[in-house]
């Protein structure tokens, strides 16, 4: 919810900009979040793992996000994935 306020009043020229670390934009670092979290879903529910779409509009990214997490939640991850998680997404936001 933390990255999801921080982030959900951003504009385009916002989510283009690069990140503070390495050579993405701040739309493909979240994006790789989202998709970090759908994938632990799917492996907490013995799913295969399926690309996330990556929209033309970054505005839709803290949706995404939102629906990652619920459904990250939804599946009942062992713990370990719930701490993979909470890591990726502090290293999410310090990199913004």
């Amino acid at each position: 919810e933390l990255l999801v306020r921080q982030v959900g009043h951003w504009q385009q020229a916002r989510w283009l900009a690069v990140a503070s670390t390495g050579n993405l934009s701040r739309a493909d670092l979240v994006h790789r979040l989202v998709q970090e979290m759908a994938d632990l879903a799917a492996d907490a529910e013995g799913q295969p793992r399926r690309d996330v779409p990556r929209l033309d509009n970054a505005l839709a990214l803290p949706d995404q996000l939102r629906v990652m997490a619920a459904d990250l939640l939804a599946a009942d991850p062992p713990a370990e994935a719930l701490t993979r998680a909470a890591a990726q997404v502090a290293a999410t936001r310090a990199a913004l």
